[in-house]
Formats: C-alpha cells, sequence, structure tokens
C-alpha cells in the first residue's frame, strides 16, 4: 500500500483556520504527518476560537486550565465518584482563595467584573473533571446571579460575597418530588403570618442539599393570581430547620450531595425575599440563563476530555497491521466530534456575547444547552467507542464522564423543555417580522401567482353548503 497513489479529490482540506493543499500522496506516512499537526490542533481548546476571545479572556481561561491541572487532586475526583465524599469543600474553599468563583460579579462581592464569555471559558476547563466539580463550580454563579441582580445590599454582604469567597456554600431548591419542568407548578408554599412567612414543602434533586450552608428556595406566596405571578423566592439558611430526607445514589455527578429536603414549618421574614414577594418568575429567569449555560459550556469541556484522550489512543492503538486512526471508521468520528464541539463553543460564546449586552436571550441560551449537552455526549460515546471495550472499563476515565455528560441532557430544564423554548422563540421572531425588510423570496417562482392553490384552511362543512 505504501507503493499506491491515493489520489484525494477534494485535493484542499481545511481544518481549524489551517489550509492543506494535498495532490497525489503516495504514502500513509506522508498523509499522517500532514494530518497530525491539523489534529493536535482540533481538541484542546481549539485554536478557531483563539481569535475570537480577546487577551482578558483568553488569560482567565488559561489562569483556570492551570489552576484545573495543578490545584485538583485526582484524589478528590475519585473519592467522589466513589461515593466516599459527600461534598468537594477543599474544592469549593480552594477556588475561592484564587478568586475563581464568580467571575462575572462586582469586584467588591468577590468577582472580578468579568463578562459571560469569560465565564464559559473557564467553565469549559473545570468541565474536564466532570459534571460534579463542574456543578461545584457553577452554582455560586447561578444563585449569585439572582442575589446580585434582585438582592439587597444586605444580602449581597451577607451571602454572596463569601460564597464568592468560597466561604459559604449555596444550594438551589427548585424541582419538587412532583416534577420539574413544570416550575410553576410547585407544591412548596410560603403562608403569611404576620411579619413571617411559614414555609413547607419539599425540594428534590438538590445539588448541595449535603453540604449547603443556604438555600435559595421556590415557593407559592400567591394562592389566587396567574402561576408566572404566584411564586416568591427566599434565601432560607440550613440551620433554620431544614432536613435532609434522601441522599441520592446517581449514575453520575456523585460527591455533590444531591438530596431531597424538606422544610417544615420553617420561618422566613421579608429581608429573607429575592426580589421582593411575588418575584420568582423574574429571578427565576434571570437565573436561567447561567444555568443553562454552565450546563453547556461545562458539556464541551467533558467532550472535550474524551476526544483528546480517543485522539492519543488512537494514534496509538494498532490493528490490521497499522494505526486505527489511520482507518476511516475511527477518523472520521474524530472530525465529526470536533467539528461539533466546536459548533458547539460557538453557540455558547454567541450566547454568552449577547447576554453581556443584557438583551433578551432565551432562545440563545436554549441553543446552545441543547447542541452543547448532546454534542458533549456523543463526543464521549464516539470516544468510548474508539477504545473499544478498554473504554468501558475504568482504566480510563471516559465511563465516568460517560455518566456524568447524561445528566447534562436532563437537568437545568431537559432538553426537551428547550426545543419548546426555541420553537416559540423562532415563531415570534419570525411572524413579528416586518415582510417588507427582507426580500419575499415566496415570489421566486413560476407559481407564485397562483394564490388558489394556496390553501391553508378550510370550513370542515364547505361541501356540504352545496350539497
Amino acid at each position: 500500500m505504501a507503493d499506491d497513489i491515493i489520489d484525494l479529490k477534494l485535493g484542499l482540506t481545511s481544518m481549524i483556520g489551517h489550509y492543506v493543499f494535498v495532490r497525489e500522496v503516495r504514502h500513509w506516512e506522508t498523509l499522517e504527518s500532514l494530518l497530525h499537526g491539523v489534529q493536535s490542533d482540533c481538541c484542546g481548546g481549539s485554536v478557531m476560537f483563539e481569535v475570537l476571545l480577546t487577551d482578558s479572556e483568553k488569560r482567565i481561561r488559561d489562569e483556570v486550565r492551570a489552576f484545573v491541572r495543578d490545584k485538583v487532586d485526582r484524589s478528590l475526583i475519585l473519592s467522589m465518584d466513589s461515593r466516599e465524599k459527600e461534598y468537594p469543600y477543599e474544592f469549593v474553599k480552594a477556588l475561592g482563595q484564587a478568586n475563581l468563583i464568580g467571575l462575572r460579579f462586582p469586584k467588591k462581592y468577590g468577582g472580578r467584573g468579568l463578562g459571560w464569555v469569560s465565564e464559559m471559558a473557564a467553565i469549559e476547563e473545570v468541565g474536564v473533571l466532570g459534571i460534579a466539580l463542574g456543578c461545584a463550580y457553577s452554582l455560586p454563579s447561578i444563585i449569585g446571579e439572582g442575589i446580585n441582580k434582585f438582592g439587597t445590599e444586605e444580602q449581597k454582604r451577607n451571602y454572596l460575597l463569601p460564597t464568592l469567597r468560597g466561604e459559604k456554600i449555596c444550594g438551589e431548591g427548585l424541582t419538587e418530588p412532583r416534577g420539574g419542568s413544570d416550575f410553576f407548578g410547585t407544591n412548596t408554599v410560603a403562608v403569611k403570618r404576620g411579619e413571617r412567612f411559614v414555609i413547607n414543602g419539599e425540594k428534590r434533586f438538590v445539588a448541595g442539599g449535603v453540604g449547603a450552608d443556604y438555600f435559595l428556595i421556590y415557593a407559592k406566596t400567591e394562592f389566587t393570581g396567574p402561576p408566572h405571578k404566584s411564586l416568591s423566592a427566599f434565601l432560607v439558611n440550613r440551620d433554620s430547620g431544614v432536613k435532609v430526607e434522601e441522599e441520592y445514589e446517581l449514575m453520575g455527578c456523585r460527591g455533590m450531595g444531591a438530596a431531597r429536603i424538606v422544610l417544615n414549618n420553617i420561618e422566613a421574614s421579608e429581608t429573607d425575599l429575592v426580589g421582593g414577594p411575588n418575584a420568582g418568575n423574574d429571578v427565576f429567569n434571570a437565573m436561567m440563563v447561567p444555568e443553562r449555560l454552565t450546563s453547556a459550556a461545562g458539556a464541551i469541556g467533558m467532550g472535550r476530555a474524551a476526544l483528546e484522550i480517543a485522539v492519543r489512543y488512537s494514534d496509538k492503538r494498532e490493528a490490521f497491521g497499522q494505526k486505527i486512526c489511520r482507518f476511516e471508521g475511527v477518523s472520521f468520528k474524530v472530525a465529526d466530534c470536533a467539528t461539533q464541539l466546536d459548533a458547539a463553543r460557538g453557540l455558547v460564546y454567541h450566547a454568552a456575547k449577547k447576554a453581556d449586552t443584557g438583551a433578551w436571550c432565551r432562545k440563545e441560551v436554549s441553543q446552545a444547552k441543547v447542541f452543547a449537552t448532546e454534542a458533549g455526549f456523543q463526543a464521549i460515546h464516539e470516544s468510548m467507542q474508539m477504545l473499544g471495550g478498554i473504554g468501558y472499563t475504568n482504566v480510563y476515565p471516559i465511563e465516568r464522564l460517560f455518566r456524568d455528560s447524561r445528566l447534562g441532557i436532563t437537568w437545568t430544564g431537559s432538553n426537551e423543555v428547550q426545543r419548546l423554548i426555541i420553537q416559540n422563540e423562532v415563531y415570534k421572531e419570525i411572524l413579528s417580522e416586518e415582510r417588507g425588510l427582507k426580500r419575499d423570496v415566496e415570489l421566486d417562482t413560476p407559481g407564485a401567482h397562483k394564490t388558489a392553490e394556496k390553501v391553508f384552511s378550510e370550513p370542515a362543512d364547505k361541501y356540504l353548503k352545496s350539497s
């Protein structure tokens, strides 16, 4: 085969900004050497996105990358996945000491005053550690968004500041045993009695249910109005009487203290409200931006980590007398996964840049969440396939990443719900558009004038009337 001429019909190969003109490559070794440099750039952070990031965004990415490389001991990951550890307290503390939590928030509350893109680049780097540590890193951003945007100065000092310093651990009470996606159907209530609210209810799948110092809890406070004007958000300290009733044994995302918590006659004051009475809808919508974008960016990190392992493995593993990366059944998986991850990263950065403007970005956030979590999961799935049977063992971390990444498709709003949001936003955008702003392409066809053929509806009794 070394003497055969490989006629590459396309001639021009383009990948990640590198252009290689290839004609009549006469040796597999020559082709391999040409593609190797391209392949080496396709996974680890993506050279393509270097041109899209500012110097400041690159610096924070590299700082977080160094922290992940040097400051996170593998024993933490292993002890969490083996269920020996209930919560990564030391990880959160170390992040706080490095001033790496809540990068977007004002400096006076412990953040760095950076933008959404910086945070997405950082979370992708943390994502290589798996979804549990990614969750621990992201929760302050999610809950902090509600406090920073709607909280009082006192709440910011007492909760946001120590959270970003790594001194307090937060948890979010949103999902209930009855359901999660049906957020406004919550059964937890906060009944006003004099100057106090009395909270009763349960929250399920609370990350930090075991471990958190305080929770942001959604409860129904209005019992006659529409659902989206009936919920309030409360800051509830664990020591106010929050009980853990069930600590879940999860397929992945282990060591994050995921639990069902019970709130039984817990008292809260007006000063514990975030955003005021019945403002839960506004707080929820604001928090869904970081909740879904962090899920998206973390999934890219997991997918990237798995793909890098598969690329290095396939460059060494031999079968049928040659490296398996020479087989298109393997190398085309690399091409597809790298392309999907880069496309996902583009959607995430686009949504992040729009979020930085303060504009409504519900569609963009949902698109990023859907595409990135599925692209990350697919990259891990294909990486496991490239490794074969050994990828299904704990000799490589791909099986852990597989278990972790499956959660991304379900949590922070299932991907089915995200598609519902996307289609709703697309219909609103297109149908509200002024038709005269763009070319009317419906007229660019010979039969455009046949209006009688453009039937959209008919009365059911159309022909009965003429009978």
